[in-house]
């Protein structure tokens, strides 16, 4: 090619007829330029071995040095430090701790124990209906302080289906209970009622922190439709994956890709994006476990005695102890720092503590059953 481009054709010519990339003319006629054809070097392949590389005979003696420290150490030490060391009293310029520790990756000598890479475990793993896919589980977020331009803060209630992949997104000029509850029952009017929904640990989602027995407006929506309200928490990596990976994909094509000038405006943008994107997922969402129908003339009492079932996924103190519903229960001393998910029974009037692991998944051990009697108190938020 570069004979063809002396005698007067174009490099993209030249590339054309050869079937090359003409970056590739360009780069072998620069080699070639100012010097005869017959005296130009045309391999493209580098030499076996690097220039930089140790000197056999230097190899050979970092490996005998490790050989002989290992059997004859007094402190039994015989790594790249302990190699460098030895080598000091012997040459003036040693190799770096670096280099030696290649020398002996090269040579397979390297006994330290690497950590170990498991998989993660599957999605919803902590859920055994869930993860073996029985049953839906719709999980629910806030993104918070939204600026609008020369307008107020606002705020997001997302949701996302685990196995349908069925998305929502509401704009709230402030969050609070009152509008988080209508948002819930339009999604599961028109989608269907899932086996469980998942929130964080915010107070317009579990309600009061600061007193004993206290359960929120959402948990009892929750509650008296049939769905198992699950509280994660927010720092346990990967349990709100499902939800927070939707929230920044909704900030970057909704948010950060439209100026908006009002609440309304950005509402409609978002149900334009929401709307797209199940038509895109619609195929998923037809293999997702079925959603039962809510009732038709469904009317929430907030004052009806609690019944099913809340999860709480914990981790236990240095004594084993769990906090939730405003108090301290011990589950296990032998479960100190893990991971644990305790169902509160309101039927059967106790709590059952089950021991979670993200190394082994499908073992979760039942820790302790623990006696819970929940006085059938009115409701304090307002109504």
């Amino acid at each position: 090619m570069v004979r063809f481009v002396r005698s007067g054709n174009s490099m993209h010519s030249i590339a054309a007829r050869l079937h090359v990339d003409p970056s590739t003319v360009s780069f072998w006629v620069g080699r070639a330029k100012g010097r005869r054809l017959e005296r130009v070097d045309f391999s493209d392949r580098k030499s076996g071995r690097a220039w930089n590389r140790t000197v056999a005979c230097l190899e050979q003696r970092i490996v005998a040095l490790r050989r002989h420290l290992r059997e004859e150490s007094v402190l039994g030490e015989y790594g790249a430090r302990a190699i460098k060391a030895a080598l000091k009293t012997e040459m003036a310029e040693v190799p770096s701790e670096a280099t030696i520790n290649r020398v002996l990756s090269r040579r397979g000598l390297q006994d330290a124990v690497r950590r170990i890479r498991r998989p993660a475990p599957p999605q919803g793993w902590y859920l055994p209906e869930v993860v073996a896919g029985r049953a839906e589980l719709d999980c629910f977020d806030f993104i918070e302080d939204l600026k609008i331009a020369d307008g107020p803060l606002v705020d997001a209630l997302t949701a996302k289906s685990l196995h349908g992949k069925l998305t929502d997104a509401w704009i709230m000029a402030q969050r609070s209970t009152q509008r988080t509850a209508p948002c819930l029952r339009r999604r599961w009017q028109r989608d269907g009622l899932p086996g469980y929904a998942q929130f964080d640990n915010d107070t317009v989602f579990q309600g009061a922190h600061q007193f004993a027995h206290a359960v929120g407006r959402i948990s009892r929506l929750c509650l008296q439709l049939g769905v198992i309200p699950v509280f994660v928490p927010p720092l346990e990596h990967g349990m709100q994956n499902t939800i927070e990976s939707f929230n920044g994909l909704w900030q970057a094509k909704v948010w950060q890709r439209h100026r908006v000038r009002s609440v309304r405006e950005l509402q409609r943008r978002s149900d334009e994006y929401i709307a797209a994107r199940r038509l895109r997922t619609s195929a998923v969402a037809a293999a997702a476990p079925r959603r039962r129908p809510m009732p038709k003339r469904f009317k929430l009492n907030l004052h009806a005695p609690l019944r099913g079932l809340m999860i709480f996924i914990r981790r236990t103190d240095e004594t084993g102890h769990v906090h939730l519903l405003g108090q301290r229960f011990a589950v296990s001393p032998d479960w100190p720092h893990r991971l644990v998910r305790c169902e509160v029974d309101f039927d059967h009037h106790c709590i059952r503590c089950f021991g979670l692991r993200r190394s082994a998944p499908s073992e979760q051990p039942l820790l302790a059953t623990l006696p819970y009697h929940r006085a059938d108190k009115p409701f304090q938020g307002e109504l």
